[in-house]
């Protein structure tokens, strides 16, 4: 298993962020990434809808022989890993909103989040809330409409601009000091975000914890890819290809391939 590949998927492109922390901490494994574009946005579907797409995207890269499935899509995870885990043979790493991190280090005792409403109305997003942030004042905002200009590349476009004001204002009002990011696609609106929110407010995301839980797993399992030689990245996406290639541009020779899934 050691030289098998780490598969990863998400409800498009914004998984991406999540495979450039992995691809940082473990330049040396394998990776397959399914961008299922065609079926984004995840956070506006139904759990059924969620778990029959999280199910396909699975199969797939247990064709390919993964030893271990990344759910890069917060949605995704806080509805159907559990199920995920306990249908398949495989080691799953999963995408929480990083309140845990935000909550402890808050000081204002209020803390942003920005997210998808399949995220949000999840009993998992709940718990983890509820577990975490005691004493904590917790403001909520779905960012609608946000994924599919992500998915369109219009990451610094005046739309894009006009959302996030109004998702930030109320938040702003309320003195947070931490802004969660609990969507794989809201980390490439960073810039946009920090040129709009105070200085004093920190921006958090899982993509590097994400990195170092995939480390553990596979140490924990003895299937790290020792080798020693770089290892190959192959995406997969049923939509654009171009839209995908330019949130990879930065990320050295990889291979982007048209799929129908």
């Amino acid at each position: 298993m050691n030289n098998c590949p780490i598969g990863m998927f998400d409800s498009g492109v914004g998984g991406t962020s999540i495979w450039k922390e992995v691809r940082k901490l473990l330049p040396n494994e394998d990776t397959i990434f399914l961008a299922d574009s065609k079926n984004a946005p995840y956070g506006e579907k139904s759990e059924a809808e969620i778990r029959s797409l999280s199910v396909k995207n699975t199969e797939l890269l247990l064709g390919w022989q993964c030893k271990l499935i990344i759910v890069a899509c917060n949605t995704a995870t806080t509805n159907v890993i559990d199920y995920l885990r306990k249908t398949y043979d495989v080691p799953f790493i999963g995408i929480e909103p990083a309140i845990k991190p935000a909550a402890l280090k808050s000081t204002s005792k209020t803390v942003g989040i920005l997210a998808t409403q399949g995220t949000l109305s999840s009993s998992l997003f709940h718990s983890t809330a509820e577990n975490y942030a005691a004493g904590i004042q917790i403001i909520e905002q779905e960012g609608t409409g946000l994924v599919p200009l992500i998915e369109l590349g219009k990451v610094d476009s005046e739309e894009t601009r006009t959302l996030l004001k109004r998702y930030l204002t109320p938040m702003i009002a309320a003195n947070i000091d931490y802004l969660v990011l609990g969507c794989t696609h809201y980390p490439y609106l960073v810039p946009v975000l920090k040129s709009l929110l105070p200085q004093q407010v920190k921006i958090i995301d899982s993509g590097a914890a994400v990195a170092r839980q995939t480390k553990a797993v596979l140490e924990k399992n003895h299937v790290l890819k020792e080798d020693g030689k770089k290892g190959n990245s192959v995406f997969y996406t049923n939509a654009n290809l171009h839209t995908l290639k330019g949130f990879l541009r930065d990320s050295g020779t990889i291979e982007v391939t048209r799929l129908d899934f």
